[in-house]
């Protein structure tokens, strides 16, 4: 029976690798060795990217809502309290998007929330 070397899945492993390392600076877009572990920690760095923008941007939803309600005489506690209170479900996204673009629908949701906390 023939040996079995690894030439050619170790070449094509390689070339995967660089090829996931264009763009790097130096050795490590270049030589396997310096590219390999570059590679392994952009990607754990990618996956923990896409993890944290979900954070960042409910952390930006949440001060957008606040800014908005503090405008209508509300803290964003006390506003997302009353909204749950009078039973209106809206997610803080679409909240945020209000409190920018559609000012009056928002006070009009602040009021409501006002009048369900009293």
């Amino acid at each position: 029976m023939a040996r079995v070397k690894k030439g050619v899945n170790a070449h094509k492993r390689h070339k995967k690798v660089l090829k996931q390392a264009k763009g790097f600076y130096g050795q490590k877009s270049k030589v396997f060795r310096a590219a390999n572990p570059a590679v392994m920690r952009s990607l754990r760095s990618a996956f923990i990217g896409r993890k944290n923008k979900k954070r960042d941007y409910r952390k930006m939803w949440i001060a957008r809502i606040n800014a908005g309600a503090r405008i209508n005489g509300l803290s964003y506690s006390k506003l997302m309290n009353g909204l749950k209170i009078s039973g209106i479900e809206m997610n803080r996204k679409m909240l945020s998007e209000m409190a920018i673009y559609d000012e009056k629908g928002f006070a009009q949701i602040c009021e409501t929330a006002k009048k369900a906390i009293k």
